[in-house]
């Protein structure tokens, strides 16, 4: 699903022919949704509330539709008539003709002795747009504050996105609209997806008002939310005669003295996820450890260094045969390992997932760091390390997520998973993919080891589509694992090794 700035959809609406149509069309589909949400609309003490722009033309037409049905909303207007101009115009007039003529409020005394409904059961926020960049001020912002005093019971419901937000901000430019329900049009906006403005958001449902699809998913268009559309290929369930060996072979690489947990966890991912054969090849004095924790994981062991960790030799006779390579969890710092974490990745020509220590090998050596099509090859880092690879500092990465995300991989030829809350996911073609999916428990150690286990595990898997619809998949059935657990057993209490039990059930709900 696309998610558009406020410029893109000016240009589309504009492109799209006649904008008319698509007003009428916005205000259809918010009447449906009322429907969907309330039934029998003939009681429904409705109140919609109307700027002088195009939001409020959509405000208009949601009105006489409602009308139309039996419904008596009450319509405020927040401007003078003479003010509206162009297709709100034509539907303030269309209202009108219905006998519906709007109550106009210029001024806060008016608005102060209008009076307040505690009966109401629906306002409709359609004040503003989308092409607000300022902060509301004067008026509209004694308005929009005091629209929980005055509608304390009702459902609250911004059409197209909560007035005072700024279309393209994922933080709130001032007072804004606390909407229950959001229904936006054609494709998200920034501010429906993005900490905190999202949060002003309440649902949001995205519905078709006619514009061409050709004209939506157009390489420009480069920003999108996952769904599950996005990798059809996982609701296919495995054919009856099928053997290990079609689910590929997958190579662990990581794990250190004290730290055996971290590749223990991402080996027990990728067979969770469905990989055939899972190895992980660790320092020699962990693979007790490792083998210990799941007994259908095989396991290699490695020389290593004094302090524990993998010493630098070489693993050509490991990847022989393998699928995909991960490297990284649980390898540590020490200066041998990293350099043998940089000769693994160069001597490997099979995928590979690079994640912790395996990303950090390559500070000040990024020009080792590139994928291909024929290689392809997953970055999955938080914040703090992809400052380190860029040399900049964790405050830039935060504030930059998209951009930093997008141009890395883009400049390396390489899929960025740029960690946290909406993961970013960016291909090196310069599309960049959100998740939506995850919750505040999964801020807990080792859940990025089982996130990477699990892009080993599925792609791993060939028959599941193509690499990009592989990784895009990994990472929503990540956090929708983490959003079943937690449903189940609280955010506090949830674990890493929780989302291995409850990787069926996600798997489940998607092919549902």
């Amino acid at each position: 699903m696309k998610i558009l700035t406020a410029n893109q959809l000016r240009t589309l609406d504009r492109l799209s022919g006649d904008t008319l149509t698509l007003m009428e069309n916005a205000g259809t589909r918010v009447v449906e949704t009322i429907e969907e949400r309330f039934g029998n609309l003939d009681e429904l003490q409705v109140y919609v509330l109307c700027g002088k722009g195009n939001n409020g033309g959509d405000g208009f037409v949601i009105a006489r539709l409602l009308t139309e049905r039996g419904c008596s909303p009450h319509v405020l207007l927040f401007a003078n008539e003479r003010e509206i101009a162009g297709d709100a115009a034509t539907n303030l007039a269309r209202l009108k003709q219905l006998g519906e003529s709007p109550i106009v409020i210029q001024s806060e005394a008016e608005w102060a002795g209008f009076g307040c409904e505690e009966e109401a059961a629906l306002g409709v926020d359609a004040l503003l747009g989308t092409g607000l960049v300022r902060p509301v001020e004067g008026f509209y912002r004694t308005i929009i504050e005091s629209l929980p005093v005055c509608f304390p019971e009702a459902t609250v419901l911004s059409v197209d996105i909560p007035s005072g937000l700024s279309a393209d901000g994922s933080k709130p430019v001032g007072p804004a609209v606390y909407a229950d329900l959001t229904v936006t049009f054609t494709a998200l906006k920034p501010c429906l997806v993005f900490p905190p403005a999202n949060g002003y958001a309440g649902d949001v449902v995205v519905v078709d008002i006619g514009n061409p699809p050709e004209l939506i998913e157009t390489p420009e268009h480069n920003l999108n939310l996952i769904t599950t559309d996005l990798f059809p290929g996982v609701v296919h369930r495995r054919r009856e005669e099928t053997h290990k060996g079609n689910y590929g072979k997958a190579l662990i690489i990581g794990g250190s003295r004290g730290k055996s947990g971290a590749a223990a966890m991402a080996g027990q991912a990728a067979l969770r996820s469905g990989a055939g054969l899972v190895t992980v090849a660790t320092a020699s004095s962990c693979l007790a450890l490792v083998a210990a924790t799941m007994p259908e994981l095989m396991t290699e062991p490695l020389e290593e260094t004094r302090s524990g960790t993998i010493a630098n030799t070489s693993i050509a006779s490991l990847i022989v045969g393998k699928t995909v390579m991960a490297l990284g969890p649980g390898l540590g710092m020490h200066p041998e390992t990293q350099a043998f974490a940089r000769v693994a990745f160069a001597e490997s020509a099979v995928p590979a997932i690079l994640d912790a220590d395996g990303l950090n090998a390559f500070i000040g050596a990024v020009e080792e760091l590139r994928g291909t099509d024929q290689r392809p090859v997953v970055i999955t880092p938080h914040p703090g390390e992809m400052a380190r690879l860029l040399g900049r500092d964790i405050a830039y990465v935060n504030e930059n997520r998209i951009d930093v995300a997008r141009e890395f991989a883009s400049k390396r030829h390489v899929y960025v998973v740029l960690k946290g809350f909406r993961t970013v996911v960016a291909i090196p073609d310069g599309q960049v993919f959100i998740n939506a999916t995850g919750n505040p428990g999964m801020a807990t150690a080792g859940m990025g080891d089982i996130l990477t286990g699990m892009l080993t595990g599925i792609i791993a898997q060939e028959g599941l589509g193509t690499f990009q619809e592989r990784v895009l998949f990994a990472v929503y059935l990540h956090g929708l694992a983490g959003d079943r657990a937690a449903d189940d057993i609280g955010e506090e209490p949830l674990v890493a090794t929780d989302l291995l039990y409850y990787l069926g059930d996600a798997w489940e709900h998607i092919r549902e």
